[in-house]
C-alpha cells in the first residue's frame, strides 16, 4: 500500500498483564512464550523450530541490533531494564490503549496500577467472569451466597472501571451453553465447593454451574449492553477443540433474552474462521477478533485476514495480540498485523474494491476505531 499502517495507533482490546520478573529467561524460559503446547520437549526441541519462533529471532534481531540467534537476542534483551524495554517496545508498536483481562497468572504478574505506571500508553481492565467465580467460591459457603456475589460483581463492573467481560467457558466445558436450572447449578456447587474446602482451590469446570454463571452474566451485559468477549477456537492443550467452534453459541445470538448483549468472539475461533466471519455477517451483535491467531499463523495470516474479511463487515472486524508476560508479542502481533492486513487491503485496492483512501479508513476503523467504539473507549 502506499499508506503506511504502522501510523495507525492500535487499541488492543484483548490481552493480558506483563510478568514480574527482573531476572533474565534461559532460552528454554523464553521459547516457551512462543508455542501453545505446554509439553516441555515440544518447547525445547521443536519451538525454536517453527516458523514463528525462527521469524521473530530475526525480526526482534533486527530491532534490538544484534545477531539473529536465541543466544543474542536474549542477551541483548537482557541487557536492558525490562520497563525500559517494554517502553520501547510498545511505542515502536505504536500500541495506544491495553484492554486487559488479568485473570491469567495472578500474583505472577503486574496488577493495574503496576501496569499503567509502566507502559506508556492507556490501559483499561477487563473482569474475568470464571477467576472471579473461582475466588467468590473459596470465599463464600453456601451457592446462594455466591450466586449474589456473583450478580453484584458483574453489575458493578462497569462501575468499578471495567470495560468488558471475559468468559473462557470454551476451556472448561465448551461453547455448548444452555439454559440451566437454579437447582441443578446449586446441586452441582455442592460437589465444587466439596473440592475447594479440601483442595484449599479450585478450578471451575463443572458444565451446569459453568452454565448458570455465564448466563447470568449474560443478562446483566444485556440490560448495560456491556460487551462480553468469548475465547474460541485454538488455545493450548487444556482445550477441547471441537467444543470451541463459535457454532455451538448460535442459540445465544439468535435469542430474544440477548439481542443488546454485544458478543466478542476472540481469536478468530482459528480454524473455524470461515464460521465465525459467517457469524458476524449475519448477526448484529456478534463481533469477530483475530489475536492469537496473529501472530501465531505467521504465513497465513494475509490468508486470515482473506477469510475474515470475505465475510464480516469491516465495522465487525477487532485486532488484539492476545500477548501476554512479554512485550515482544505485543510488538510481533502489531508488526505482522500491519503487514498482512496491508497486503490483503492492497488487493482489494488493485481489484478496485477499495480506493486508497478506503482502505485506509477499514485499516483505522479494524486496529482502533471499532473497539474504540464497543468499548466506548478513547483512542
Amino acid at each position: 500500500m502506499t499508506v503506511d499502517l504502522s501510523a495507525l495507533p492500535i487499541l488492543d482490546h484483548h490481552c493480558h498483564s506483563l510478568l514480574r520478573r527482573e531476572t533474565p529467561f534461559s532460552a528454554v524460559e523464553w521459547q516457551r512464550f512462543f508455542s501453545e503446547g505446554g509439553d516441555e520437549t515440544i518447547v525445547a526441541s521443536h519451538t525454536p523450530n517453527s516458523v514463528f519462533f525462527r521469524w521473530a529471532i530475526k525480526e526482534l534481531a533486527a530491532f534490538l541490533g544484534c545477531a539473529p540467534t536465541t543466544a543474542a537476542v536474549l542477551a541483548a534483551r537482557a541487557a536492558i531494564p525490562p520497563q525500559e524495554l517494554a517502553r520501547r517496545m510498545f511505542r515502536d508498536a505504536n500500541i495506544t490503549v491495553l484492554l486487559v483481562d488479568y485473570g491469567y497468572q495472578g500474583a505472577e504478574t503486574f496488577s493495574h496500577e503496576e501496569m499503567k505506571a509502566r507502559l506508556p500508553c492507556r490501559i483499561e481492565p477487563i473482569l474475568r467472569l470464571e477467576t472471579m467465580a473461582q475466588e467468590l467460591i473459596l470465599r463464600h459457603e453456601t451457592f446462594a451466597q455466591v450466586a449474589e456475589a456473583f450478580a453484584a460483581e458483574v453489575e458493578g463492573a462497569r462501575q468499578a472501571g471495567h470495560v468488558g467481560l471475559k468468559s473462557i467457558i470454551a476451556y472448561r466445558t465448551g461453547l455448548a451453553i444452555r439454559e440451566t436450572s437454579r437447582a441443578e447449578a446449586a446441586e452441582t456447587f455442592s460437589k465444587v465447593k466439596e473440592r475447594a474446602r479440601r483442595d484449599g482451590q479450585v478450578r471451575l469446570a463443572d458444565k451446569p454451574l459453568n452454565d448458570y454463571l455465564v448466563l447470568r452474566a449474560l443478562e446483566v451485559a444485556e440490560k448495560q449492553s456491556l460487551p462480553i468477549q468469548f475465547h474460541t477456537g485454538f488455545g493450548d492443550s487444556d482445550l477441547d477443540m471441537l467444543l470451541a467452534n463459535p457454532l455451538h453459541m448460535r442459540p445465544l445470538f439468535e435469542s430474544a433474552h440477548y439481542k443488546r448483549v454485544p458478543f466478542v468472539l476472540l481469536h478468530a475461533s482459528y480454524p473455524y474462521v470461515r464460521e465465525l466471519s459467517y457469524l458476524a455477517s449475519l448477526y448484529s451483535n456478534v463481533w469477530m477478533d483475530v489475536g492469537l491467531a496473529i501472530p501465531y499463523l505467521t504465513l497465513d495470516i494475509p490468508a486470515l485476514w482473506r477469510q475474515t474479511l470475505s465475510l464480516a463487515p469491516t465495522s465487525k472486524v477487532l485486532f488484539s495480540t492476545d500477548a501476554y508476560s512479554i512485550p515482544e508479542i505485543f510488538w510481533l502481533a502489531a508488526r505482522w498485523g500491519r503487514w498482512g492486513l496491508g497486503q490483503v487491503l492492497d488487493e482489494l485496492a488493485a481489484l478496485g474494491a477499495l480506493t486508497q483512501a478506503e482502505a485506509l479508513e477499514v485499516a483505522r476503523q479494524i486496529l482502533g476505531g471499532n473497539a474504540a467504539q464497543l468499548y466506548a473507549v478513547a483512542i
